[in-house]
């Protein structure tokens, strides 16, 4: 008989699954036990994604930032994620190589999917991040961070781009890697309590 669990999930996206994260075929058929009571449908909305994110972020206003963060894993722009893209969205955020997570960190910059970044896209995620973060945390942020705007300046600085030009994927992952502080620009990171 098996085990019941996983032959609710097909064997093609559990061996899919298996092979593009590290997640363990158990961890996996129970995300997917998990997923089919929270989402009996087998997909979640933007508005339903927008509600967990709220939970991970309590004192925060997480929806923008939660939107951006949907429209980058809904890979097939159907306005909701399948059991598929919730997993391999899990693995990039949380345990994915720093390469894999620059290259969903440019798909989350890159609002218009049209493969480059701009500096209007670098303002309005700066803007969705800054909102993640606590009013007393902005406080104590360095002066030239402590708007969206200066942020944005500032990691757009570590690019070498004038305002109007673009950057490239390579670019920005390199630019990134380069430079720790704009690793540190581009998410938030609660403060250790």
């Amino acid at each position: 008989m098996g085990n019941t669990t996983s032959s609710a999930i097909s064997k093609e996206i559990l061996e899919d699954l298996k092979l593009s994260t590290k997640f363990t075929e158990t961890e996996i058929s129970q995300w997917f036990e998990n997923f089919q009571k929270q989402c009996p449908s087998g997909r979640i909305t933007a508005e339903e994604f927008e509600q967990i994110y709220t939970r991970f972020f309590p004192d925060s206003d997480a929806k923008s930032y939660a939107r951006h963060v949907f429209r980058s894993f809904d890979t097939n722009d159907d306005g909701t994620l399948d059991f598929k893209e919730y997993i391999i969205a899990l693995h990039m955020t949380s345990t994915g190589k720093t390469t894999r997570k620059l290259e969903w960190a440019f798909s989350l910059f890159d609002v218009d999917k049209n493969g480059y970044i701009n500096k209007t896209e670098v303002t309005e995620i700066c803007q969705a991040i800054f909102k993640l973060i606590p009013k007393e945390e902005q406080s104590m942020l360095p002066e030239d961070e402590n708007t969206p705007e200066k942020r944005a300046n500032k990691l757009w600085s570590y690019f070498e781009k004038k305002d109007n030009e673009r950057l490239a994927e390579g670019e920005f992952i390199k630019g990134v890697i380069e430079n720790e502080n704009a690793m540190r620009l581009i998410h938030y990171e609660p403060l250790k309590q």
